[in-house]
This record gives structure tokens, C-alpha cells and sequence, in this order.
């Protein structure tokens, strides 16, 4: 885990290639199939663009929506193994229907249902890491097939604009405030895929439990729910919030960060702020996850957990 964190701006140095592109048709509207850390790309992506014409799903057949919608949209199944199970429905359903389809995965049987239909696939590099560790190969991989290229320029820059290494530090007094603690991460609407990475890197990586939410919402519910009295007291003292602040962050959404954080000092509730740092706003995200990746590995380390390997998720998986 700790050489994919370090090599992680290297995976911008991918050339994704669509295969099978005769019979590829570049379209504007797109649906990502996608689970787990395999849709985390378009996420990202959706993020960096709020603009996309982009729906990503996360589960069997097609998203529920209007039969219009589907017309002229470019159906892209991701699954890093290829071995997806909802993913892969997704992409038969798509085949069956006779939508446009492109298929990414490091091969399984994603991409042999796409060789043996003439379906257009990309097939991003097998380097042995976990899917959420991925995200510059299925983001790069994700914006070719969207043929975008102002958003896959952007990405390739951070080959050499994003230092890992730099970052590690920074992760590890992080997770020297949050060891023994439930993390529970505050982004603004516009950056919260951002929040949910970091806790999807909690469970996946430290293996604790992680929960997020956006404001401006949660001051309209859950914050009360942490108004902490003498009789929820011991309940409440199991939690560190980690509220994460753009400069881009609507004003009221920044103050709204501010006032919420002091409220919850002044009722003992520890808080840590992080801001999002860099030139693009591709910059700032992938900054800000190298950062959630060095606390939730040091965190690992700490309670003497399995970091890269999800023994859980494999045991269920044979079970349904």
C-alpha cells in the first residue's frame, strides 16, 4: 500500500487506448456502471466538471430513468478486476439494448465479454493495487472514453505536479489526532466526493469505521444529533470530525465550516480543518486524497490492521 501511495502520480503517465474503435462512437451524455472504487473516477471527474452530462450508477441493470435519456449516451461499464458482478449486468443489459457501450477493467470477464462482442474497451495496466488505489488510471481512462480532452490533459499534468512523498508527514499528524477516535468527514456539496473517499480509505485501508456528510445539510440534522449532554457523553466522545475547506467553497458554506467547528469544540467534539490545496481543482482533490491515504495507512499501522488486502469484502462475495 505504502508503494502505491508513493507511485501514485506515475499513473497519470497511462495512455489509454480504445480498442475495438471502429466500432466507437464519441457521444456527450454518459452513464458510468460502476462499484466500490471502480466508479470513484467518475466521481472525481464529475467534480473536477460539475457540467458532464454524467450519471454514474452503482448497481444491477440500468439506472431508472426516462428510455429518451438513454438515446445518443455512451454506456461505460468500470470494473477494475472485470469480475464485477453488478457491473457486469450492467454491461449485458446496456449489449442486450443496444445502447453504445465501451467497457474498462485490468481484463477479467469485463473484458472478454467485450472482446468477444466487438465491444470498444480500454484495458488500464494490472500493477497489483486495490481499486480505490486506481483512481489515476480510471479517471484518465474514464475521460478518454468521454474523448474530453481538456479534462484529460489536466490530468496528465499531475505525473509530475503531485509529490506523494511530500504529503506523508501531514497524513501521519492526522492520524495521530483521529487514533482511537470514528472519523466523520465535512465537505461542501461541490467537493463531496472528496468526504467520501476519505472514508471509504478509513474502511478500506485502516479498517474503522468512517462516516461523512456535506454541508450546508447537515446543519439542518445532523449536527443536532451531536449536541452532547451528561447522558450522551460517552457516545459522543467516540468521534473526530474532519471538516475539509476549499478557497472555491461558497462564502456562506465557509462560514457555515467555521461555525459549525466552534460549536462542536465548545461542546468538546474534536475537529481538525484541512484545506484544499493547488492550482486546478484536479490538483486539490488528488492533493487532499494522497493526504487521506498517508492517515488512513498510518492509522493502519496503529491498530495493526491488514491495509491493502479487503478479506471481508472477498468472504462476503462467496457467500452470495
Amino acid at each position: 500500500m505504502e508503494q502505491a501511495i508513493l507511485k501514485f502520480n506515475t499513473q497519470f503517465e497511462f495512455e489509454p487506448i480504445i480498442e475495438n474503435k471502429e466500432n466507437f462512437t464519441p457521444q456527450n451524455r454518459f452513464i458510468v456502471g460502476g462499484m466500490g472504487g471502480s466508479h470513484l473516477g467518475a466521481d472525481i471527474l464529475k467534480t473536477v466538471n460539475p457540467f458532464l452530462d454524467m450519471t454514474v450508477y452503482r448497481g444491477y441493470g440500468l439506472p431508472p430513468l426516462p428510455q429518451k435519456y438513454f438515446k445518443d449516451t455512451l454506456f461505460i461499464a468500470s470494473s477494475y478486476s472485470g469480475n464485477t458482478e453488478e457491473t457486469i449486468d450492467f454491461a449485458r443489459t446496456a449489449y442486450q439494448n443496444k445502447h453504445r457501450l465501451l467497457c474498462i477493467a485490468i481484463g477479467g470477464k469485463l473484458l472478454d465479454f467485450a472482446k468477444e462482442n466487438g465491444i470498444p474497451y480500454i484495458q488500464m495496466p494490472d500493477t497489483g493495487i486495490q481499486p480505490r488505489s486506481a483512481l489515476g488510471f480510471s479517471a484518465l481512462s474514464i475521460a478518454k472514453a468521454m474523448q474530453d480532452d481538456l479534462l484529460f490533459e489536466g490530468f496528465k499534468k499531475l505525473s509530475k505536479i503531485l509529490s506523494p512523498a511530500d504529503l506523508k508527514v501531514q497524513g501521519e499528524n492526522i492520524a495521530e489526532e483521529l487514533y482511537g477516535k470514528v472519523p466523520v468527514i465535512y465537505a461542501s456539496n461541490q467537493y463531496e466526493t472528496v468526504a467520501y473517499n476519505w472514508k471509504i480509505k478509513f474502511n478500506e485501508t485502516a479498517k474503522i469505521p468512517a462516516f461523512y456528510n456535506v454541508l450546508p445539510e447537515l446543519n439542518h440534522n445532523e449536527m443536532t444529533g451531536f449536541d452532547k449532554t451528561e447522558n450522551t457523553k460517552n457516545i459522543m466522545d467516540k468521534f473526530h470530525f474532519i471538516f475539509i475547506a476549499g478557497s472555491d467553497d461558497h462564502p456562506q458554506v465557509l462560514k457555515r465550516i467555521e461555525v459549525t467547528e466552534r460549536l462542536y469544540e465548545e461542546r468538546g467534539l474534536p475537529s481538525t480543518k484541512i484545506w484544499l490545496e493547488g492550482e486546478s481543482r484536479a490538483e486539490r482533490i488528488f492533493k487532499n486524497l494522497l493526504i487521506a491515504d498517508w492517515t488512513a495507512l498510518t492509522l493502519s499501522s496503529k491498530y495493526d490492521t491488514e491495509s491493502e488486502q479487503v478479506p471481508m469484502v472477498e468472504e462476503f462475495k462467496k457467500l452470495v
